[in-house]
């Protein structure tokens, strides 16, 4: 008799983000379907009737009655103990933030596949699904960390310096100028934290640097705050002069080396 497995795969948007959800056999005997932007695919085998309406049950709950597409077939598979309640337990709201994935699970072994925002996310997620199966489960946790909102604000900073007056944390037109493309940015990302990170060069003394460089991601906050973006989503510090990314033996590695920074928090 075949294991179960069922892979469950949603379209979420023109950015190609997938979804995931739930669990049972891949019926070989049926073409997928292509499901339309925002839905969920849910495709396998499971034993009878009950298994399949309590899966497409508990994904409408989590994604919505209109976003599954069903493909589940009824045949001759068979089930790990107490799987059909071990399925209901992996189908929740934590896997509508994997994108471009796939949860799968084969008898009794899960494996996860997709992107996630951030290092603690990827790491929360497979450990919450871990932790609501019991110990003869194996979970091979394939989610990775994606790079695509960072690469919005790298791109959008462009290698440029937000400036500030010398020696001072009052922004310059020209670094206002800069901030409000990255307001922009930032607001595309639709409630993803962010740290703004100050950076100084190696003139002077390193405690100055170190409140200079903290004053100046404070007014990059506020900057942004004060511009529509929830503050609550912006964490601001001040590294000094401790991470250089030029020489600081010419007046340009200088300039470069007094920065600000915007990283996706993790």
């Amino acid at each position: 008799m075949r294991s179960n497995k069922l892979i469950a795969n949603a379209l979420l948007t023109a950015l190609c983000a997938l979804g995931a959800a739930s669990a049972g056999a891949q019926n070989p005997g049926l073409a997928p379907a292509a499901p339309e932007p925002g839905q969920v695919l849910a495709s396998g085998t499971v034993p009878d009737e009950g298994s399949k309406a309590a899966v497409l049950a508990k994904l409408r709950e989590v994604y919505g009655a209109d976003k599954v597409v069903d493909q589940i077939a009824i045949g001759p598979v068979a089930m790990p103990a107490n799987w059909n309640g071990y399925v209901q337990k992996l189908i929740t709201p934590d896997l509508k933030q994997i994108s471009r994935g796939q949860l799968k699970i084969d008898g009794s072994t899960v494996s996860l596949r997709g992107e996630v925002a951030n290092e603690a996310q990827r790491q929360r997620i497979a450990s919450n699904v871990a932790t609501s199966l019991n110990p003869t489960y194996t979970v091979n946790n394939g989610l990775r960390v994606s790079a695509a909102d960072q690469s919005i604000l790298d791109s959008t900073l462009a290698n440029r310096t937000v400036e500030f007056e010398s020696g001072k944390a009052t922004l310059t037109p020209a670094g206002k100028a800069i901030l409000d493309e990255m307001l922009a940015a930032l607001l595309k990302l639709k409630g993803r934290k962010v740290e703004i990170i100050g950076h100084t060069d190696s003139a002077g003394l390193r405690a100055t640097n170190l409140g200079l460089s903290q004053a100046r991601a404070e007014t990059v906050k506020t900057y942004f705050a004060s511009h529509g973006l929830n503050g609550d989503l912006l964490t601001a510090s001040g590294q000094g002069p401790d991470r250089p990314i030029a020489s600081n033996d010419s007046a340009d590695g200088r300039a470069r080396n007094r920065r600000i920074e915007f990283r996706m928090a993790q």
